[in-house]
């Protein structure tokens, strides 16, 4: 039996689709990641080609409730470059993103830490995150 791929999909709900959709098609893109899946009030992202890609779905709450941000929940995203994490801080700003931190190291998580933290349109926290070769 083999091992599965680690984490599967990540949900982040979104009252505002169309502004959810535009936001993600922007900040996603330096990273590789672009609208796969896409049907009523949902969009699914990743990497063509790669079933076991980092899947991210914006979608309105599946109970009819306002999408809330959770306090304390964060999506990192790797990126292979410190500029590919500048690329993304600069669609998300772009797109009606909320700055959280701009790109930079971070040398209390460790050496080669080079991260910028936004917030989507509804108010979601997501990282974008190099971390220095093993």
């Amino acid at each position: 039996m083999s091992t599965p791929p680690g984490l599967g999909y990540v949900t982040l709900g979104a009252d505002d689709h169309a502004a959810a959709q535009a936001f993600y098609d922007a900040a996603l893109a330096p990273l590789g990641l672009r609208r796969l899946h896409e049907f009523e009030n949902w969009t699914g992202y990743g990497r063509e080609g790669d079933p076991n890609s980092q899947t991210i779905w914006v979608c309105k709450p599946f109970d009819g409730a306002p999408a809330l941000a959770g306090n304390g929940v964060m999506v990192g995203l790797y990126a292979s470059t410190p500029e590919m994490v500048d690329a993304f801080y600069a669609a998300a700003m772009a797109h009606g993103g909320a700055c959280e931190g701009p790109p930079g190291l971070r040398a209390q998580y460790g050496e080669g830490w080079y991260a910028a933290y936004v917030r989507d349109p509804q108010g979601n926290k997501l990282a974008c995150v190099r971390t220095p070769p093993a």
